[in-house]
This record gives structure tokens, sequence and C-alpha cells, in this order.
């Protein structure tokens, strides 16, 4: 694109990707990184989120600098994790983990931290964390047998999806709605601002789409 910096997203969920589009920027590429998720022993939530938005950030742009078209590039990064108390739950690949999420989501608070991550096109680093409270209704069994019927958990921190069936299980939330989807917006478009990116560069002809 003429007119702005390149700019990069360090993943390829389909949910980041649209919330960008819905704060009116388009990325030039899309740069997923191949980075070992799993939390370390003992390793609290904010750490991890940090830590694998950090890993996320650095893989990216080890790739970005072998790309003529791309250097220099903005790119941004972001982990998100659910946790219930100090403990991690995975990111639901298999039906049991997601059943044993649910099961102890079910009435109870917890809460969903991400961690983005922003390199500059000086490549200096740029993180911040947002934590959002959430808390579920009592889920039957009935719930959460035909939840995961529904298969919208796979992959999904915590094995839901908010911004899908499992929306109608929240009872309660405290923060940012973006941060639980995979993104938090404000704080996004924030720092991608405070570092110089245009951010309201896309938003012109933004209303012909909607």
């Amino acid at each position: 694109m003429l007119g702005r910096p390149k700019f990069v997203l360090a993943s390829g969920s389909p949910r980041r990707l649209s919330l960008l589009n819905q704060a009116g920027i388009e990325p030039d590429a899309l740069r997923p990184a191949d980075v070992d998720e799993t939390p370390r022993r003992g390793e609290l939530p904010r750490a991890c989120a940090n830590r694998l938005a950090r890993a996320k950030a650095d893989a990216a742009l080890k790739s970005v600098q072998l790309d003529d078209e791309l250097r220099g590039a903005f790119i941004l990064s972001a982990d998100t994790v659910v946790a219930v108390g100090r403990r991690i739950l995975p990111k639901a690949n298999l039906v049991d983990e997601a059943a044993q999420c649910l099961r102890l989501l079910s009435g109870r608070n917890h809460r969903v931290y991400t961690a983005i991550c922003l390199v500059t096109p000086r490549e200096a680093f740029r993180q911040r964390l947002v934590e959002t409270r959430v808390r579920f209704k009592r889920l039957s069994e009935d719930d959460i047998q035909a939840y995961i019927g529904s298969g919208e958990w796979r992959g999904k921190a915590g094995g839901y999806a908010v911004q899908g069936i499992a929306g109608s299980f929240v009872v309660k939330m405290v923060g940012s709605y973006t941060n639980v989807v995979g993104l938090p917006l404000y704080e996004t478009a924030t720092l991608l601002g405070g570092e110089g990116f245009p951010i309201r560069f896309g938003w012109l002809n933004a209303t012909t789409a909607v």
C-alpha cells in the first residue's frame, strides 16, 4: 500500500485479522510464527503471555528481515492466555481438553490475558498486557456436550470462543471484550499510534465496506 509504512501481523488467526480490519487496519502480510506455546513449569499466566508474544515477534522479525518488500515494517504479534487462578488452560485441540476446560470454567470467574508486542521500523520492541475478568454461568452437561458438538472450541485458549455460541455463557465481563476475542483493539491502536503508525489511514473509505 502506498502512503503508509508496511505493516505485518505475526499471526495466522482469522479473529485477530478480522479485529484489525474492524479498526480500519489492513496488514500488508501475515507472518504466523511457529512457536512452542507450552507454558513452562510453574510459569504464571501473565509471564507466559508476555514471553510468547515476544517470541512470536522475534520469529516474525527474522522472517521480515529476509524480505526486501517488508524490511522496516511494523510487526505486531499477540498471545492470549486463559487462566483460573494461576492455572493456565490449554488451547484445546482434543474433545477431552475442551470438556475439562468448560467444566473448570462453569460457574466460575476466570481471567483472559492478551500480550501484544510491537516491533517498530527501528526494531525496538514495545509490549502491553491486557487483562479481562470473565464469569461463566453454571454449565450443564448438556451445555458442555452440545458446545463440544459445535466445534467452535478447537484451537481456542480455554476451550471457547466468546464471539460465538459461548458468548451466551458469559454472565459478567470486566474489561476489554476484544481482548477476550484475541486482540485488545484500544491498546493495539494506542500502541501503534504512539509509535507513529498512521492508524487512521484506512478509515477514509471504510464505510463502503460496512
